[in-house]
Parts: C-alpha cells; structure tokens; sequence
C-alpha cells in the first residue's frame, strides 16, 4: 500500500461547515484535527509558562499516557515578541470540540492547572466552565488555510501500532539471524 502525500486548501468562510457545540466544526485534513491560539501574556508570566513547560514534561515523565485522552500528535508552545505573546499549536485525532472537553476533564481529573491561566483574558472559571474555556480559544484561534500530511489522515493510535508491528517484525528477523 503507497501512501500519497496530500494537502488540502482550507476556506477563509466557515459560515457553511456543519457547527458544533461551539462553533464550526473544521473539517479534518491530511493532517488530522487541530488548532493554534496566539495570545498576550500577562505581565511578567513568561517565565511561568516556562515553568509549566517542565511541569508539564515531569509529569509525561511520570505518566507518559497523561495526555493519551487528548489523542494528540503533536504540541508545540513558543513564546514571542520579546516573551509578550504566546503560541500554541496542537495536532489531535478528535474534532475540536471533543478536543476542548477532554482537555478540560483531564486537567480537573488530575489536578493540572493550563499554560492558558498566564494568558490575557482567560477565564478564571475554565474548569468548572468549559463553553468559557472554548470561547477563549476560539477567540484566539488563527486558523491554517493549507494543511499537508506526509502520511495524511493517519491517526496517532494508527501510527503507534504501524511503529509495534516494525519492531516485532526486526526483533523477529534478529532473531533468524
């Protein structure tokens, strides 16, 4: 089976995508689901989003199936603008609006506060409000206009399974050697 590169040119209109609890429902592309939020940092809270950056990779140390949930591929935060603005761009399995409810029951369920609290504007009741949380990145989000997948709409459970049967094949072939 050959798989085909793709990329897939997304619409600036969203006025005619199906919508969703909160909002359209972006369709999923060559590269799964996903979205990336810019925001203003709060004064003075660069380095604590540093921080929770290491946090946030002790605690994968501890359990690396933390975030399994979320089904992600991929996240990715950069601070900028002299640490005055804030990017965080996630590439997940799940429409958006799954996404955002799975975030916000993960972080209450195990007791993880969210990168967004150093952010300007964001709800202080996110994790007993979760329309509050998705309007808040809704607010931010900056959608992508093209989107390629060198292995396109593969799913991350796919490709950890693809990556088990490549290792039980060579630990096989080692062993006719």
């Amino acid at each position: 089976m050959e798989i085909t590169p793709k990329a897939v040119a997304i619409p600036k209109e969203t006025d005619h995508l199906e919508q969703g609890r909160y909002g359209p429902i972006y369709p999923r592309t060559p590269a799964c689901y996903g979205f990336t939020i810019i925001a203003d940092v709060k004064p003075g809270r660069a380095e604590a989003i540093r921080n929770h950056g290491h946090v946030l990779a002790k605690a994968l140390e501890d359990d690396p199936h933390l975030l399994a949930p979320l089904k992600l591929h991929y996240l990715r935060w950069v601070l900028f603008d002299d640490d005055t603005r804030f990017m965080y761009q996630g590439i997940f399995d799940t429409d958006f609006d799954k996404y955002t409810e799975d975030a916000v029951a993960l972080f209450g369920k195990v007791g993880v506060n969210t990168v967004f609290e150093n952010l300007v504007g964001f709800p202080e009741d996110w994790k007993t409000n979760p329309e509050a949380f998705v309007r808040y990145v809704r607010e931010h989000q900056c959608p992508s206009f093209i989107e390629y997948g060198e292995y396109p709409y593969v799913s991350a459970d796919e490709i950890k399974k693809a990556l088990r049967v490549k290792s039980a094949l060579s630990e096989m072939l080692d062993q006719l050697q």
